[in-house]
């Protein structure tokens, strides 16, 4: 290994080393995570002593996959599905935004704590934005789903200006909830209200292949409206049964690829204290995608 004058290692034939330092997603399914492509293509771009592999965890095992985490000083994790919201009872601390969304999407060490945030909201608006020049400022937003990634998005794009966002869901409660977090512009909404929105985001796992859900979407094609953008944060398969019907409509649309990249960026900055390669990040995130497909 060389040294390079930042201080980052460039590897050699002799990488992994002994000193090599662990990063890690969880979550459940997690074979078909992009997370490995991403972070390690950013680990080779600046040359550092560090690997990103993909952990399965079971609902069940959680807790002792953090204990293990702890014991093994994994530098950090990426927490994907099932585990946004109950691993922060396994966390010392989370911050105000994943304490507020009770999400977590990544966790990092401050000192010897281990500490849980949530950026997959803003990453997701970052994605509309810098990819796809979707603003939602003065846009109508209908969110799919309740959960974690619901609550991120609904608050991000409150955040970014949103006229109004819908919150679609089976559960009223957790809907409500994921409403509130919108503020004066958010609401708890019901199917016909998709049709009235211009950007449409499916933030359930509905569609995911590999789950009981998969092959299926969570809208038909008359609910979609010409003019609208749908987003899955689902990204495998790469287009997935809503985007199908999307494309089918002639509907712009995509996956949670770009999603993906962009939260990825924020935690590869906090884990390693360098600055995320993102435009390397994003060509490994399309190689793949392309080698899926």
């Amino acid at each position: 290994m060389t040294i390079n004058s930042e201080g980052a290692m460039h590897q050699s034939w002799a990488w992994p080393t002994a000193a090599t330092k662990i990063l890690a997603v969880i979550g459940d399914p997690v074979a078909h995570s992009l997370s490995p492509v991403l972070h390690n293509a950013a680990i080779r771009s600046l040359g550092l002593d560090m690997v990103y592999v993909a952990l399965p965890v079971p609902k069940e095992s959680l807790g002792t996959a953090i204990a293990a985490a702890r014991d093994f000083g994994i530098v950090g994790m990426s927490v994907t599905m099932p585990h946004k919201e109950k691993i922060i009872e396994y966390l010392d601390s989370v911050t105000d935004r994943a304490r507020l969304l009770r999400s977590v999407n990544f966790v990092y060490w401050e000192g010897d704590k281990l500490v849980g945030d949530s950026v997959d909201g803003t990453a997701l608006v970052n994605a509309l934005k810098i990819d796809h020049d979707v603003n939602p400022k003065n846009k109508v937003v209908a969110i799919l789903g309740s959960g974690g990634g619901a609550r991120a998005i609904s608050l991000a794009c409150a955040e970014a200006g949103a006229a109004a966002v819908y919150i679609i869901s089976r559960n009223a409660n957790n809907a409500s909830a994921a409403a509130e977090l919108a503020g004066a512009v958010g609401y708890v909404g019901v199917a016909a209200d998709v049709s009235g929105a211009d950007i449409v985001i499916n933030a359930t796992p509905v569609g995911m292949s590999g789950t009981p859900l998969g092959g299926l979407s969570p809208l038909t094609s008359d609910q979609l409206q010409d003019g609208q953008f749908v987003y899955d944060i689902v990204y495998y398969p790469l287009v997935t049964p809503l985007m199908e019907i999307a494309i089918a409509k002639g509907l712009q649309c995509a996956n949670g690829v770009g999603m993906l990249v962009h939260s990825a960026a924020v935690a590869f900055e906090y884990w390693s204290g360098f600055e995320a390669p993102i435009e390397e990040m994003q060509m490994a995130a399309k190689a793949e995608t392309l080698r899926r497909s």
